[in-house]
């Protein structure tokens, strides 16, 4: 009988996974993240249609070991540097969006006719955004290190941190409300928390990084370690009433300190997906679909809210602080949409009793509408910005780019404009300074312009892709503007940096030459087709170069070629 039962449960899980596999797929060609195709996975297997997922004790442990790494991933990369080096912009959005939507979303909720807990719940899960969702769309599009990126990080790790604490405060009073002596449980609760906490610092202090140092010797037991880690402090959090979310936190921010975190995190994040999928699958098995349909206005409503109220406190608050109005846009799409915390953080009032499975239901179907509707908004982002930017302008104050620019240029007059200050255009331009020609830097990555400003080349914030910082800057006079821009070909010119460039330099008149370094030859033949005076392919311009001092067979080319005082020039 119980072997009959296992093989039951391992066809179960087998179904499910193709299942997963083909609704993600199609989700994949939706291009929208994996999240919603799982969701929707676990719909179709629940009891409303296919009726598969019937183990859920065994759904349940997975899905519980999946939340558990979450949180341990989440405490191994939760870099509170970040929030600092950006200073009072990522503490202000985060803190201020999060208050909005709380506000608001309880009101509307209350509106809505929702008890006073339901609405608290609801408005609280409004106010997180999906940090791996954002990262990855982020990424795919070149963008993570750009300005607006790196202030949707900040801000992101911000509401991380009200994550950590909304279930701090959530834990606690579920262990209160149990009985008369609430006050005596909390206290009891946090005491416990006190001394989980001394502990962890404690393994910080003496015994992370040796362990973890002999352990990195075999790459597959440092990986059973960090599950085995993050499933104990999860189960020691449980037990103290705290919460296996946080106790898996925990595990994360005890081991973030070592030089292995990057490791770790890399070898973990497959199998986070993997086990969340089966968080996921529990949620969409869960859900009535004919309660579901009874909260279709409720849910649209609260979605409209967090698609466009979202967006809209961020922008203003950072038109506040001197941005602008293209930079605030781009930031606040990126939290348009409700996070996977959301839907735990439900699922946790759900099992404290605070909240009806109605209510989860609500949120998760808030959560399917708004992470499907911002993907395409940030995919999209340029050419929505371009749609709605005659709209935006009482969100930008008169001195904005203030926030942006901490050198400003006045009237100088500069005879080259290099776009871009990685390692290729940083050469450029410190070779072309060097060569007599005033050189103007301009790069999107707040740290790499204090950098090369500290290299003592002149160097202003701001964004290739920005019409109107193209506008502003002190172009008359060049005879040359430069792009070394990270080359981006998705055929789409608001999505191109290059192309976009070239738009605008246009736009504006620009009467000077136009260099393009790429790394195809097909896109050179491309913009050579476009009427770009010099098209750069830096890496067959340096096997070019390196041929050439190899054939010489002289020595002062090659002793040019290793000279470590010009190594010293350029950093890498």
């Amino acid at each position: 009988m119980t072997e009959a039962i296992g093989g039951y449960v391992f066809y179960e899980i087998a179904a499910l996974l193709v299942l997963a596999a083909a609704v993600g797929s199609i989700g994949l060609l939706l291009r929208q993240p994996l999240i919603v195709s799982f969701i929707a996975v676990g719909i179709i297997a629940g009891p409303s249609a296919l009726n598969i997922a019937r183990s859920d004790e065994h759904i349940d442990l997975l899905a519980e070991l999946g939340i558990a790494v979450l949180l341990f991933l989440v405490g191994l990369k939760l870099d509170l540097k970040l929030v600092r080096t950006l200073g009072p912009v990522a503490l202000m959005t985060g803190l201020g969006q999060v208050v909005f939507t709380t506000v608001f979303g309880f009101l509307i909720g209350m509106a809505l006719g929702f008890g006073v807990t339901v609405s608290l719940y609801v408005a609280i899960a409004l106010t997180f955004s999906s940090t791996i969702i954002i990262v990855k769309l982020l990424s795919e599009k070149r963008e993570i290190d750009s300005l607006h990126g790196r202030i949707a990080l900040g801000f992101l790790i911000v509401q991380d941190i009200v994550v950590v604490l909304a279930m701090i405060v959530l834990s606690a009073v579920g262990v209160g409300s149990a009985g008369d002596s609430a006050v005596t449980d909390i206290l009891l609760v946090f005491g416990y928390g006190a001394a989980m906490l001394v502990a962890v610092g404690l393994f910080v202090r003496f015994l992370a990084n040796p362990l973890v140092e002999r352990l990195a010797r075999a790459p597959e037991l440092l990986v059973s370690f960090a599950i085995g880690w993050a499933a104990l402090l999860a189960a020691i959090g449980y037990y103290l009433g705290f919460g296996k979310e946080l106790g898996g936190l925990l595990a994360g921010v005890s081991l973030a300190s070592t030089p292995f975190r990057e490791a770790i995190a890399a070898r973990l994040a497959s199998l986070r997906d993997f086990l969340l999928l089966f968080f996921f699958i529990a949620l969409g098995a869960s859900l009535d679909l004919s309660v579901l349909g009874t909260g279709v206005f409720a849910a649209v409503l609260l979605s409209l809210f967090v698609l466009i109220g979202n967006p809209l406190i961020v922008l203003a608050i950072m038109g506040a602080m001197g941005y602008r109005k293209r930079t605030g846009f781009l930031a606040g799409l990126t939290v348009a949409q409700i996070s996977e915390f959301s839907l735990i953080f439900m699922a946790m009032g759900v099992s404290l009793g605070h909240v009806g499975e109605e209510t989860l239901g609500l949120v998760t179907l808030v959560g399917l509408i708004t992470i499907a509707a911002s993907t395409y908004m940030i995919t999209y982002s340029h050419q929505l910005y371009a749609l709605v930017e005659p709209l935006l302008g009482v969100f930008e104050r008169r001195t904005a780019g203030a926030m942006e620019d901490a050198g400003p240029t006045g009237q100088r007059k500069f005879d080259v404009v290099v776009f871009g200050m990685g390692r290729y255009g940083l050469g450029i331009a410190r070779e072309l300074g060097e060569a007599g020609l005033r050189v103007l830097g301009v790069d999107f990555n707040p740290v790499t312009v204090r950098r090369v400003r500290d290299l003592g080349v002149d160097v202003v914030f701001g964004d290739a892709t920005d019409p109107e910082l193209i506008a502003h800057l002190p172009l008359r006079h060049a005879a040359w503007a430069v792009s070394a821009v990270p080359e981006h070909d998705t055929g789409v010119t608001h999505d191109d940096p290059t192309r976009s460039l070239i738009v605008s330099l246009r736009d504006i008149g620009f009467e000077g030459r136009v260099a393009v370094a790429v790394h195809t030859e097909d896109m050179a033949r491309r913009l050579a087709e476009e009427g770009v005076d010099l098209v750069l392919l830096p890496f067959r311009d340096a096997a070019s170069r390196a041929a050439s001092l190899v054939l010489s067979g002289a020595s002062s080319p090659v002793t040019e070629a290793v000279d470590p005082r010009r190594q010293k020039e350029f950093p890498l």
